[in-house]
C-alpha cells in the first residue's frame, strides 16, 4: 500500500460504496490501492465480491496488522461513530483525512486525529449513488491547497464539487444537502397531478422523471439563467403562464426559500448540539 494514492475508506455503507465504485471506474487508484473498513460480516463479503481486488477488514486495527498503511482516509461513518473512527486511524499516521460525517467539525476531527493529519470537511448528497451528487469541501486549519484538491478529486469521481468556508457547510446542507428531497417532492406531486388529469400512473411518472431529467441538463448545458429558460417555456396567454400563476399564488417559491432555510437553521443546530 505504499502508492501515492493508496487509501482507506472507513465505513462501507451506501455513501462510502458510492465513492469506491466511482474511484475505480474513473481510475483515481486501482483496486488494489483501496482498503475498505466495514465492522458488518455480510456487507464485507459483499463489498468483496462486488469490487475484485479491494481489500476488506473489519476494523482499522486488522487492516493496520495487515499491512495497510495508506497516505489517506475518508471517513464514511455515521456522526456518532466518527470519534471512534479517528482515534482508530491516528497512530496510522495518515497524511489527510476526508470527513462526510455531517455536523462534525474540523477541529473536533483534529483534535482526535492529532497534528499533522491535514482534515477536510465535506458535504455530499445522495445522488452520489448514481455518480451524479452535488459536495462542499472545506478544509481544517491544517488543510493546504493540495489537500483540498485531494478531496476534491475523490468526490468528482462522483459528482461535482465547489469549495466553500466550514461556516457555508450548514447553507450547503439546506440546499443540495436536502434538495434531492425537495426534488422528489416535487416530482411525486408531479405524477400525481397526471393521474388526476387522467394519464395513468406509469405514464405520468415516466414523463415526470424525464421531465425533471430534461429540465435539468438544459440548466446545465446550456449556461442559461432558470428565468431565461422559464421564459421560453411561457407563452403570453398560454397553458404554462396559466400553470405559473397557480403556482407563484400558492407561494411555491416562498416555500422553497423557507424550506432551504430551516433546513440551514437546523443543520447549525446539530452541529452545535
Amino acid at each position: 500500500m505504499g502508492s501515492a494514492r493508496s487509501l482507506m475508506l472507513v465505513g462501507g455503507g451506501r455513501m462510502g460504496e458510492a465513492l469506491l465504485g466511482g474511484l475505480i471506474s474513473r481510475g483515481w487508484a486501482p483496486a488494489e490501492a483501496i482498503v475498505v473498513i466495514e465492522p458488518v460480516e455480510a456487507r464485507r463479503k459483499e463489498l468483496g465480491a462486488r469490487y475484485q481486488g479491494i481489500s476488506v477488514h473489519a476494523g482499522v486495527p486488522e487492516a493496520a496488522g495487515a499491512g495497510a498503511l495508506p497516505d489517506g482516509a475518508v471517513l464514511a461513518v455515521k456522526p456518532a461513530d466518527a470519534e471512534a473512527a479517528s482515534r482508530a486511524l491516528a497512530p496510522l499516521g495518515v497524511t489527510r483525512v476526508l470527513s462526510i460525517a455531517a455536523g462534525v467539525t474540523t477541529a473536533a476531527l483534529q483534535g482526535w486525529l492529532g497534528e499533522p493529519t491535514a482534515v477536510i470537511r465535506a458535504m455530499p448528497n445522495t445522488p452520489a449513488l448514481v455518480g451524479e451528487g452535488a459536495a462542499a469541501v472545506a478544509g481544517g486549519s491544517s488543510a493546504g491547497p493540495e489537500d483540498l484538491d485531494w478531496a476534491r478529486g475523490i468526490l468528482e469521481a462522483v459528482g461535482t464539487v465547489v469549495t466553500v468556508s466550514e461556516a457555508a457547510l450548514d447553507a450547503v446542507t439546506g440546499l443540495s444537502g436536502s434538495g434531492p428531497a425537495y426534488v422528489f417532492l416535487i416530482a411525486e406531486a408531479l405524477i400525481d397531478a397526471g393521474v388526476l388529469v387522467g394519464l395513468s400512473r406509469p405514464v405520468a411518472r415516466q414523463l415526470a422523471v424525464q421531465t425533471l431529467l430534461g429540465s435539468a441538463r438544459m440548466l446545465g448545458e446550456t449556461g442559461e439563467e432558470p428565468s431565461a429558460l422559464r421564459a421560453q417555456v411561457t407563452s403570453p396567454g398560454g397553458t404554462t403562464a396559466a400553470g405559473l400563476r397557480v403556482l407563484e399564488s400558492a407561494g411555491v417559491r416562498a416555500a422553497i426559500l423557507e424550506a432551504v432555510a430551516a433546513a440551514t437553521e437546523r443543520s447549525r443546530q446539530l452541529g452545535s448540539s
